[in-house]
This record gives C-alpha cells, sequence and structure tokens, in this order.
C-alpha cells in the first residue's frame, strides 16, 4: 500500500528508514513574503519480498494556492564518507556511519511524477514562495498522488495560515566564500570566458535567494586552502601591467563583476585576503603582463609586509579605491588581511596590517579569528570569532559582532554537517538574534577541491573534499548539469533561520528584545547560548508559531 504524510522542513528522511518514525505535520502560519517549506514523504510497504523492489510514477496534482507559487525537487541522497571528525558525537547528530545522506534538491522526473519504490521512503520538497501575492488568510493546501489512469492515490491537507504582515529586509550580513575557480574548473571552461560568466551569474543569484548579500570578491586570486607552493587556478578580475617597474592597473572585468552582482542583488564586496592564510606571511598569487610577458610576480616567495609587495599594494590600493570612489561604489568593499591567524601569529599579522593601515583607515577591516588579543590590541576593526569561541567577545560587549562556522565546529554548536539535523542547523537563528550579530562567514558555498587545493573533485560522489573535512562542510550547493547551482537542504535551512530573526525582530518592535528573548528561551527551555541547540524539530517549529502568534496579536489592537 502507498503511503504519504507531510513532515517539517527540518527533518532529513533517510531511504532506509520507516515512514512512521517522522512527525506529521499538520499546519503552518507565515508572513506574507515568507518563504514556506515542508516535505511529502511516500513509499510503498507492499508485502513483496525486498528482492522483488518495484516502482510506480505516480504525477502530483497540488489544489489550494496558485502553481506558480509553488515548487517542488526531489530530495536525493548523496554519498557520505566523513559525517564528523569524531568517532563519538555529541549526541546531536542524525547518525555517525558512512552511508547515503538526504541532501541535494533535484528536479522531478518524468514531467513531474514521483517514482514511489517498494520498502524505500523518499521525499518531495515543497517551496511556496509568497512574495506577497495571497491575502493575509487561511488555506488548505491539498496534495494528491495520483496513479496513471489520473485516480487520486493518497491524499495529504496542509493548513496554512497567512498572517496580515511582511518579514522586515534582512539586515544581517552573509558571506558564504564564492569560489571561481571551483567553478572553471568544475565545468571545464576557461576562467572569465563567457560561458564561465554565465555560470558564476547563476550561482551568485542562487546565493542572493538564500540570503547571501556578500560576495567573495577576487581581485587577485584568493591565498585560501592552497597547498604551501601550489596555487590554484586563476581568477583575478583585475588586469596587472608592469612597464619599467611602474604599475598600472586595468578594471574592465571588475567593472563587469560588480555589474553582475548588481544585477543579482549582491550589496556588498568581501575583498580578497591581501595576504596568505593562516598568519599573513606570504603575498597572493599576482598575475601580471612584465613588459609584454604575462607571468606571476607575487607568491609563496614573496615576503608578506617586504619591500617589493608593500609597493605593489601602495600602487595598487590607492588607484583600486579610486576606482571604486569613482563608480560610488567604495563604500560597499569590506576588506582582509588573512584568514583565521592564530595567537602565535599576532606579530607577522601585524605586520602585513601596518602595510596598508594608513590606506584602508576609512574602511572596515575583517577577520576569521578567535583570539581575543587582536581585537584588544586593535588589530582587526571586526573581528569574526567562530561559534565555539565567541563568548569572550559576548562577555566583553564587542560592537558590531560577527562569528562563523567551519569544520572544527563539529560539538554543541550549530553547524550545516549533512550528518547533522536541520533543526541543529536552523538553531543558529535564536543565537544570532539574541547576541545581535550583525554578521556572519561561512568558508564553503561552492568548494569542489580536496585539502589545500591540490585535486578538484566531484562533490556528488565526494562531499568531504578527499576526505578531509565533514561531509557538506565545504559547499552548499551543487554543480547542475547546465550549469546551474542545485541548492542542498541545508542552505535551505540556513534560509529559514534568516527568516526566523527577521519574524523575531518584527516582534521585538512590538514587544522590544527583552520579551521577545524570554518567550523564546521559556519555549527553548533553557537559555540560549551558542553551544545549546535544539535536539527536535517540534521546539523550532513551537518557538516560530509562538513569534507569529505574537506578531498576530500585535497586529490585531
Amino acid at each position: 500500500m502507498i503511503q504519504t504524510k507531510f513532515v517539517s522542513s527540518m527533518e532529513k528522511c533517510f531511504s532506509d528508514s520507516a515512514i512512521g518514525a517522522y512527525p506529521t505535520l499538520k499546519s503552518l502560519t507565515a508572513l506574507r513574503n515568507e518563504r514556506v517549506s515542508w516535505q511529502l514523504l511516500y513509499t510503498d510497504d507492499a508485502s513483496t519480498p525486498v528482492q522483488m523492489r518495484r516502482s510506480v510514477n505516480m504525477p502530483i496534482k497540488i489544489e489550494g494556492v496558485p502553481q506558480e507559487l509553488i515548487s517542488m525537487r526531489h530530495v536525493d541522497e548523496v554519498p557520505v564518507t566523513i559525517p564528523s571528525f569524531y568517532t563519538e558525537t555529541d549526541g546531536n547528530y542524525l547518525r555517525n556511519t558512512p552511508g547515503l545522506y538526504p541532501d541535494v534538491l533535484t528536479p522531478l522526473q518524468y514531467k513531474g511524477s514521483v517514482s514511489v519504490i517498494t520498502h524505500l521512503t523518499q521525499s518531495v520538497w515543497f517551496e511556496l514562495d509568497l512574495r506577497d501575492r495571497l491575502p493575509a488568510g487561511k488555506y488548505s493546501i491539498k496534495v494528491s498522488l495520483l496513479d496513471p489512469e489520473g485516480n487520486v492515490r493518497t491524499e495529504d491537507i496542509l493548513q496554512l495560515e497567512i498572517l496580515d504582515a511582511l518579514l522586515p529586509p534582512q539586515d544581517m550580513l552573509l558571506t558564504q566564500w564564492f569560489h571561481c575557480d571551483c567553478l572553471a574548473n568544475y565545468y571545464h571552461v576557461e576562467a572569465w570566458s563567457e560561458e564561465h560568466w554565465r555560470i558564476v551569474e547563476n550561482f551568485a543569484a542562487t546565493a542572493v535567494r538564500n540570503g547571501i548579500n556578500m560576495l567573495l570578491t577576487p581581485i587577485h586570486t584568493p591565498p585560501l586552502d592552497t597547498q604551501i607552493g601550489g596555487e590554484r587556478t586563476t581568477v583575478q578580475l583585475v588586469d596587472v601591467t608592469v612597464e619599467n617597474g611602474k604599475y598600472s592597473f586595468g578594471f574592465e572585468k571588475l567593472d563587469r563583476w560588480i555589474d553582475m552582482c548588481d544585477r543579482v542583488g549582491i550589496k556588498y564586496f568581501e575583498i580578497a585576503h591581501l595576504f596568505t592564510q593562516w598568519g599573513a606571511e606570504h603575498a597572493p598569487k599576482i598575475m601580471a603582463t612584465v613588459d609584454g610577458e604575462y607571468k606571476r610576480i607575487f607568491g609563496w616567495e614573496t615576503e608578506a609586509a617586504g619591500e617589493e609587495y608593500t609597493a605593489y599594494l601602495r600602487a595598487f590600493l590607492p588607484a583600486f579605491l579610486s576606482h571604486m570612489q569613482a563608480r560610488g561604489d567604495d563604500k560597499r568593499c569590506y576588506f582582509h588581511i588573512s584568514d583565521e591567524p592564530n595567537k602565535l601569529q599576532l606579530e607577522s599579522y601585524r605586520a602585513a596590517k601596518n602595510v596598508v593601515a594608513d590606506i584602508l583607515k576609512d574602511y572596515p577591516i575583517m577577520d576569521a579569528l578567535s583570539n581575543y588579543e587582536y581585537y584588544q590590541q586593535g588589530l582587526v576593526k571586526i573581528p569574526i570569532p567562530s561559534s565555539d569561541h565567541i563568548d569572550p567577545f559576548i562577555e566583553r560587549d564587542v560592537s558590531g559582532l560577527w562569528t562563523y562556522y567551519c569544520c572544527s565546529q563539529g560539538v554543541k554548536v550549530s553547524n550545516r554537517f549533512i550528518a547533522m539535523p536541520l533543526w541543529r542547523t536552523r538553531s543558529i537563528g535564536l543565537q544570532l538574534y539574541k547576541f545581535n550579530i550583525v554578521g556572519f562567514l561561512q568558508w564553503g558555498y561552492n568548494f569542489y577541491n580536496n585539502l589545500r587545493s591540490t585535486d578538484f573533485i566531484n562533490p556528488y560522489l565526494d562531499t568531504s573534499s578527499g576526505y578531509t573535512f565533514p561531509a557538506g562542510d565545504a559547499f552548499s550547493v551543487y554543480p547542475a548539469y547546465d550549469g546551474s547551482a542545485q541548492e542542498s537542504i541545508r542552505i535551505l535551512s540556513f534560509y529559514e533561520a534568516l527568516q526566523d530573526v527577521r519574524a523575531m525582530k518584527l516582534a521585538e518592535q512590538y514587544y522590544g528584545k527583552e520579551k521577545v528573548v524570554a518567550e523564546l528561551e521559556q519555549l527553548f527551555g533553557e537559555e540560549i547560548r551558542f553551544d545549546r541547540c535544539a535536539h527536535e524539530a517540534a521546539t523550532l517549529i513551537r518557538i516560530r508559531e509562538r513569534i507569529n502568534e505574537m506578531i498576530k496579536e500585535a497586529i490585531a489592537k
């Protein structure tokens, strides 16, 4: 018999699990401009022996809301070899063994049908993008599976209430590092060829759709995740010419990049790090045409604060800023010195920072680092501590605070590893709201390389970047065959967290921050901290429903 049920967007459905293991979702509330997601689980539990599986293609019928506002995609499983760095997890992982895990969203096949397979539990992801296209009120959304003759075989109903309110605009800055070289490598196209530009814009548009409003901008090839002595595919946007020892710069590709960002909705430019990762000891790879010959002029052999690279930066940065000022875009720029320096590298970071400090004194400089000394000594305007090292910064009431997570944040804190439940991923919204976090950084929007970028990987087959990181850490989208980005359910869950934050801020306008946080913590059951995440979807469902209820009560007065 074919079985179906609606479940929350925070559930991850494994094909070898029983459909009855997942709580049924019966109702949702949303604001008029929200994106609302849920899933339809389906299986055939016929008594046919497992070795005689059969597949039936069944069309989906939707009633109750306009078809053009709903998208349907299949949740496909991907291979996971490294679920986490730990042989024993903190108890808030779904599994800790290699296997197939649900993650990538793919188009439905057979002209919008699902293939119901005996003894396999599968999922369709529904997304209702309201876009302020429906009036406030109550709606019954009916989803039916039809047999090949058009007869209804199963039927599920979701009660949706749309509140007469709008989410405020997202004011938090969000960047996930955008790796242009990985797109050139995966699709086998020349960097900044017309096809590369097309693919880059597709991926950038999907990033914006998911709340990313700041894009890593490769004025030179970003010196990130690169083997010492090695290099990544050149994606330098600024043309450098050296004639008789003097530098000149061409900004045509940079201008095209900015125009592309404007088209898709990117608001800010995260300028590629000016020095190498983990300590700022060397220069990034810089390509130039020197007396007619195109070649690398700086790299691992170049001392970061040495005379030659200092001279280059002090020629380049004023020219770059002058060009951006002429465009009216300079105040959209955020700068980096070096990624993740540790306490022992404070002096090399200081030396590198001093090379450019006077030139960039009027611009924000930010870096992912977890030692408070960098901020205390004034070396960085915007510290970005990891979520498991943020407490000292919170305790000292650092204003304008950002945070980040990456492969190392796998105990207690929120993250987006494939083996983690989505309620853990979405818990970040509570934390971002309570602690007034103004920006969030994550390093892997589309990193399709292995450790230190020595080789390229196929993310559909290798979700751990060459057995290096917990699966899913390195990317949130997959490269579709047509040059578009296929979303993971993880990036959508993080976007739901961003929507939660916006709803909380709307409630705050009516009740004040203290009241909203009190309501959150009462339902959460304990103090909200970065090292405390929900352990079931029901907790976050109750919290969001209460926030919506508060908004509904306020607007009714």
